[in-house]
């Protein structure tokens, strides 16, 4: 059989593909295969049973040769063997003079150059591979092991072929070691016959997935696809909504790797809530690199830890193979997690991988070991400013037709929205649009509302329910000073971004950022309905804490439910309302037993938790006197709701009614506010059972069902009242 070897006339040719260069390569492994098969013929055995029998005679060779020498007569095969070395020294300086010269990327080339692989681990990786693309060779292989049941190459045999003395084999098996590039990325496996195996018989097989892409594949292994994608970068450096320093400080750091090795590239850990831009950050660099994105979603890894560790180390290989930037999304639930060989193995990933890493998650984490000396650069993303959430609205509602009513600057300061959520939000509020008017509709400052309403609603886990309710000012009977009071709140929490940000007190308050307040009066003054109102004024949704969910007899579970109600408040940006709050905010006590101790951490950590929330707390109570001062310290607004008067009573008796519902002539508002002097909550109750005294007769409602109901009303409170004023006779 002769072999095409490359000669100086090709020399100056440029490779047209990876293939027609794996195919030198491959041709000049053949060659030092020739010289052993004529090594392997120089001993004296019968051929008719080689591979199947031993003899007396091989059995007394194999006792009469030195140790370590080779199993042919060498003084014999030497003249071929150099021949053999010596062609395939001359074709392989050949090969690197074309390679040199031609300028299109060469697959086996890069996969040399991206794992450091030295030209034994090339040869190796080759002697391993030429049985994927030509069976010849596992006859080949059998004849040089004398066992026809061994088809595939070994160490010994890889050692034989390429190291030409006792003292190059013996170091060359360090090559075949766990740590050595061939074997920690999974290039080439070892495969055992049985536990205690010497090293020496391991088979070598090439992994599928690199014999696949040095054919050309940029397919995605099954397992590793349900979990991974690749991205090709489309965001920009200098287009990422981030602040200026943290934009310049990345440009820096992408001008900065590409003077480095690929070994050398610092570790990015980008965290932040979800929807503030990690990914997008990550795809920013890998563009400014030059390079694609392979996303794996750590948080999607399933099954048993061995598998999740196989998969890690899958996506890493395959990112070094292609050059692309590792990126490990939700890498906080694995590093965090209790799952250590899949930790391990991604810490490891990172720290191993020849080219860029970047790991994203929620939570900031910092690694407990040295990341074989990369280093690693933790980058937190926090929610956008308003003038940055304005930008990102106009990026998002491009090419849509926005109505006169619409201010973005307006929208931004109402919620601080991440990049995701505005983009998800303008693009249901496109779909409403489209949906209530056409196509050609224009967006208004209505269907922003819906949009962003639907895209703040959050899962409090039965925690906190929501507040269907949307009443208006109007709805609201209170004392003028109260009203404006109310108002004052509104302005406080829309022009936030005006004074904390562009004003600059934000760097005066370290902490206290939000809006705490304390709504207070009696039973059924209309607290829960302020709330509500100002939720509707302010575009948010109003969520109510459920205390009977929320409090646990067993330690640490009521802080673990609270920490998860402000958790959810700030990721959907609700309204938060804690009625009867004397009953988790009381004050603190003097302690006297274990009892005592646990309650007061739970109030201590509420205290914590409501100075650091970035939103909006109301709390509700009917008793001042009870809250811990701590608490009244830290809240921004005290508002007192006081029983209504005549006149408000009046307000709120006329407006009570549904307009559908039918009243009757003889039905006397005025007296009604005069007679009872009750709070709102107080008066609906009346009014709804007048109400359905009145269909129980099939009449409107008239003053005699008012009365009737009201009477019970006084009844159910157990308070006392003349008869008379009920239109009984004493």
């Amino acid at each position: 059989m002769a072999i095409a070897v490359a000669t100086d006339e090709s020399v100056g040719v440029e490779y047209g593909s990876s293939f027609e260069h794996l195919c030198d390569e491959l041709a000049r492994i053949e060659l030092l295969v020739r010289g052993q098969v004529q090594r392997a013929r120089s001993t004296v055995a019968d051929e008719a049973w080689r591979g199947l029998a031993i003899s007396d005679e091989e059995i007394d060779g194999l006792l009469a040769r030195p140790f370590g020498a080779p199993p042919w007569d060498a003084a014999a095969a030497e003249p071929a063997l150099a021949t053999a070395h010596a062609l395939a020294d001359r074709m392989a300086a050949a090969i690197e003079r074309r390679c040199a010269r031609t300028s299109a990327p060469l697959r086996l080339a890069q996969l040399t150059r991206r794992f450091a692989l030295t030209r034994f681990d090339l040869d190796v990786l080759l002697i391993a591979l030429a049985p994927e693309l030509d069976l010849r060779y596992e006859r080949l292989y059998a004849y040089l092991h004398d066992d026809v049941t061994r088809k595939r190459p070994s160490v010994d045999l890889a050692l034989h072929l390429l190291c030409r003395s006792l003292n190059q084999r013996f170091a060359m098996r360090l090559r075949f070691d766990a740590g050595a590039p061939l074997v920690r990325h999974g290039l080439v496996q070892l495969v055992a016959d049985a536990p205690a195996t010497p090293r020496l018989r391991h088979t070598l097989k090439v992994d599928d997935r690199v014999v696949d892409w040095l054919h050309g594949s940029d397919e995605l292994p099954p397992a590793l696809a349900r979990v991974a994608r690749r991205i090709t970068p489309a965001a920009r450096l200098d287009e990422l909504a981030v602040t200026p320093a943290l934009r310049e400080q990345l440009v820096r750091l992408a001008g900065d790797c590409r003077a480095l090795r690929p070994d050398g590239y610092p570790i990015l850990y980008v965290h932040g809530p979800a929807g503030v831009g990690k990914r997008t950050t990550a795809e920013a660099f890998a563009g400014a690199l030059g390079c694609g994105v392979l996303a794996l979603d750590a948080g999607a890894l399933d099954g048993s830890d061995d598998d999740a560790e196989a998969i890690v180390r899958a996506a890493a290989r395959e990112a070094w193979l292609t050059g692309d930037l590792l990126l490990c999304h939700r890498a906080d639930l694995v590093l965090a997690g209790e799952r250590r060989a899949a930790r391990a193995a991604l810490v490891a990933a990172a720290a191993q991988a020849p080219g860029p890493c970047v790991l994203t998650g929620a939570a900031a984490w910092e690694p407990s070991d040295v990341l074989h000396g990369r280093p690693f650069l933790p980058i937190e993303l926090g929610f956008p400013d308003a003038e940055i959430q304005v930008r990102l609205w106009r990026g998002a509602l491009a090419g849509a037709a926005l109505a006169g009513d619409v201010d973005l600057a307006r929208v931004a300061a109402q919620r601080r929205f991440t990049g995701g959520q505005i983009r998800d939000a303008a693009a249901t509020a496109r779909n409403l649009a489209c949906w209530r008017a056409g196509a050609s509709a224009d967006v208004t400052a209505a269907d922003l509302a819906e949009a962003c309403r639907r895209h703040a609603d959050r899962s409090f886990g039965g925690l906190a329910r929501k507040v269907a309710a949307r009443p208006a000012w109007d709805d609201l009977v209170l004392p003028p000073d109260r009203v404006l009071r109310l108002r004052e709140l509104c302005d406080h929490a829309r022009h936030r971004a005006t004074v904390l940000e562009r004003w600059g007190f934000d760097r005066k308050l370290p902490n206290g950022k939000g809006l705490a307040m304390l709504f207070t009066g009696a039973p059924g003054t209309g607290k829960t309905l302020a709330a509500s109102v100002i939720a509707r004024e302010l575009g948010l949704e109003l969520y109510q804490v459920d205390l009977a969910s929320v409090v646990s007899k067993w330690l640490g579970e009521t802080e673990k439910h609270l920490g998860r109600i402000f958790d959810e408040a700030e990721r959907g940006h609700a309204v938060l309302l804690f009625d009867e709050a004397d009953a988790l905010f009381g004050k603190r006590s003097e302690v006297h037993d274990a009892h005592d101790r646990y309650a007061n951490l739970e109030t201590s950590y509420l205290l914590q938790r409501i100075e650091a929330h970035d939103g909006i707390v109301i709390l509700a109570s009917n008793f001042r006197r009870n809250l811990d001062e701590a608490f009244v310290r830290r809240l921004r607004f005290i508002v007192e709701f006081p029983l209504p008067d005549e006149r408000e009573r009046l307000r709120i008796w006329q407006r009570i009614w549904p307009p559908e519902t039918p009243l009757a002539p003889d039905l006397d508002l005025a007296s009604l506010a005069r007679r009872f002097e009750l709070s709102g909550a107080h008066l609906r109750n009346i009014a709804l059972a007048a109400a359905f005294l009145a269909a129980a007769d099939d009449q409107p409602v008239a003053q005699r069902h008012v009365l009737h109901a009201a009477r019970r009303e006084y009844q159910k409170l157990g308070k006392m009242m003349d008869e008379s004023a009920f239109g009984v006779r004493p």
